[in-house]
């Protein structure tokens, strides 16, 4: 067998419901793991991220560290795929982009329900909110796309049988509908 394939994983603003699409894809990832090596991931609790073949990414960019984090994978990964409707369009996170971002830290800390502390957080530690939420291709250059919500597990396997064996990637139409 060759040199496995370098595989690492990040989620972004989202739900982390793709990372759960991964796990759902049940036996298979034992045969993944004979054909790739993760590198950061959340499934292996890997913190670092070295020169990477692949990435595969979640969620949108709604603050200043998914930034920091989105660009920093793109500079170590060789392919990167936009996994999920947070990726690819910003997703439920990018509802609110209707409303300006004072109106939703307002109704969220300040009078929002049963609160009682109100207070926008203001600490140090926490990361500064974009304005708007974006899909990371309007942050860097994405190599593919996979849409859902989350992407289907079986989705998810075709798209990295596709990357390992270099051919194309097909999907069913029953691996793109919503349910």
């Amino acid at each position: 067998m060759g040199q496995k394939v370098r595989v690492a994983t990040a989620s972004l603003a989202g739900c982390f419901g793709c990372h759960m699409s991964v796990l759902d894809m049940d036996e298979r990832i034992l045969d993944l793991v004979e054909r790739v090596d993760f590198d950061r991931t959340p499934l292996t609790d890997i913190k670092t991220l070295g020169p990477c073949d692949l990435g595969l990414i979640e969620g949108g960019v709604a603050n200043a560290e998914n930034v920091e984090v989105l660009r920093e994978f793109r500079r170590q990964c060789k392919v990167l795929v936009a996994v999920g409707a947070c990726a690819v369009t910003g997703g439920i996170p990018a509802m609110r982009n209707s409303v300006p971002l004072a109106e939703v830290l307002d109704e969220a800390f300040v009078h929002g329900m049963g609160l009682v502390n109100p207070g926008i957080p203001d600490d140090p530690e926490l990361p500064l909110l974009l304005s708007q939420v974006h899909p990371i291709h309007e942050v860097v250059r994405v190599d593919y796309f996979l849409p859902g919500c989350p992407p289907s597990a079986d989705a998810i396997w075709s798209l990295l049988t596709a990357v390992l064996e270099g051919g194309a990637l097909h999907l069913t139409w029953a691996q793109l509908r919503y349910d």
